[in-house]
């Protein structure tokens, strides 16, 4: 391990409790993903530890909604400048309990303090409107003031593929409404929840605002289905989605589930070695593990020829390894045995009469890069959800064939298309069964403070900063009467 990962190790990790750092007798372990070594040991919450962290921020809720706006902005601020300081360190923290190159983690950090920074900046403006209501006889001399008001603590649920970053999404637009939150970590990687939760402890935030607790079991039951926790965040798998969902049916969920989205090469597209190397870059980056990698590349026949040889040789020349050397590219997925899992659905792909053009390999929990065609659009590496670094390239005849496939999916997060023509920029938005059209790019492509979120199976709700404090929040009108306006 790297003198990083040695500090790591030796710092035990309590959890955080209103605000202030508990541990207890029971704990789970952190190891690395590419070596298994032991990466850090973490205390996990008590059933009564849970129980003082909701009732704590349930008794938060109101006065902290009442905080002027400054003071939330003070705090968000700080954790922007604070992980900006350590960026180093916390990059190290997560390449040690998620195994992405470090250079990805690098850049994870950075968008970590954009989103805090941008939430400090919401927080000052997020204000409301006036509505005149004049607009007929019964409204004359009315004025309707409408505001936004926090639903109530949120239960932040989050994924091990962005351990800082979509903690952040959905930690920063609750304190900048005002409403408490509650971090649920993964299992695999709570390192990073748990450093943001020492950072925002330096704070002036109210006890009871904030809480991470790496919970397991029968606790991750106690905090969905508590009524004192009225709104979850969640991102993750669509089962564990559907679940959670099925538990609180009377709750306000927002849920980002993931995806297999498509990177569409039109046949006037010119630059075929960018779309080549970007496709490539980002089929591969996290090892496939993002909610918006490209997964199935879908080709016009007229570049296909050209085009696949390029995509090839870009995935060919993606370095993996360990990802602590800042020359890796790819790392390992977050085990074995989602490694496994990946190498299963393409020899599956080619068992069925999938050609394999480069990788499919596999070595403990890292996949070789892996690019395949010919494959049947009901194979698994096709419909479903890969997550891992694996690409499916099909090659089509039209445009309506490219919506066809592209849109022949349960999913619906986000799609790329490579095109100069505006016409088929507006066409491919207003076909595509998609969150988000990326035009020019993969759909990889996603600024934190954009509205980011799905459609069908892709979930329900938008992060980004604006619209994360939307769903966070409700309108509430207050209308004066006898106004001269």
């Amino acid at each position: 391990m790297t003198d990083g990962q040695d500090a790591i190790v030796a710092k035990p990790r309590p959890f955080w409790v209103s605000g202030r750092p508990q541990d207890s007798e029971d704990t789970l372990d952190v190891r690395h993903p590419y070596d298994g070594t032991d990466v850090a040991t973490v205390s996990v919450p008590t059933r009564e530890q849970v129980e003082e962290a909701i009732a704590a921020a349930a008794a938060a809720a109101k006065p902290f909604r009442s905080t002027p706006a400054h003071v939330r902005a003070a705090a968000l601020e700080h954790v922007s400048h604070t992980l900006a300081e350590r960026t180093e360190e916390i990059a190290e923290t997560i390449t040690a309990e998620n195994g992405k190159p470090l250079k990805w983690s690098t850049i994870e950090v950075g968008r970590a303090v954009s989103v805090f920074r941008f939430a400090a900046e919401e927080a000052r403006r997020h204000v409301g409107e006036l509505q005149r209501l004049d607009t007929d006889v019964a409204g004359e001399r009315r004025l309707g003031v409408i505001r936004r008001r926090p639903r109530g603590p949120v239960l932040a649920v989050a994924p091990f593929n962005f351990p800082l970053n979509l903690v952040a999404h959905k930690v920063a637009p609750a304190l900048a409404v005002g409403a408490p939150v509650i971090v649920k970590p993964a299992s695999a990687t709570p390192l990073s929840s748990l450093l943001l939760g020492e950072i925002l402890a330096e704070t002036d935030l109210p006890p009871g605002a904030f809480a991470v607790l790496p919970v397991r079991g029968s606790a991750m039951s106690q905090l969905i289905e508590d009524p004192r926790l009225p709104v979850i965040s969640f991102t993750g798998s669509t089962g564990v989605g559907h679940g959670i969902s099925a538990a609180a049916p009377r709750k306000h969920v927002v849920m980002e589930l993931g995806s297999n989205s498509a990177a569409i090469i039109c046949a006037d597209w010119t630059d075929l070695d960018f779309a080549a190397k970007r496709v490539a870059t980002f089929g591969m980056y996290q090892a496939g593990q993002s909610c918006i990698s490209v997964q199935r590349v879908v080709v016009d026949r007229s570049k296909a020829d050209e085009f696949i040889p390029k995509l090839v040789a870009q995935v060919e020349s993606l370095v993996t390894g360990d990802p602590h050397d800042p020359s890796v590219d790819v790392g390992p997925l977050i085990d074995e045995r989602n490694a496994e899992r990946v190498a299963d659905w393409v020899e599956e792909a080619v068992a069925a009469g999938a050609k394999l053009l480069t990788g499919g390999t596999r070595s403990g929990a890292t996949v070789a890069p892996t690019v395949l065609t010919d494959v049947a659009q009901t194979a698994k590496v096709s419909c479903e959800e890969v997550f891992g670094p694996v690409l499916v390239v099909t090659v089509v005849d039209s445009l309506d064939e490219a919506f066809e496939i592209a849109n022949g999916t349960d999913y619906g997060l986000q799609a790329g298309v490579f095109t100069h023509d505006l016409q088929v920029a507006f066409k491919a938005s207003a076909e595509l069964e998609v969150g988000g059209v990326v035009i020019g790019d993969v759909p990889s492509y996603r600024a934190d403070q954009m509205p980011y979120g799905g459609v069908k199976g892709s979930g329900t709700g938008r992060e980004g900063l604006r619209s994360a404090m939307n769903d966070f929040t409700e309108e509430q009108i207050m209308v004066l009467s006898g106004i001269d306006l």
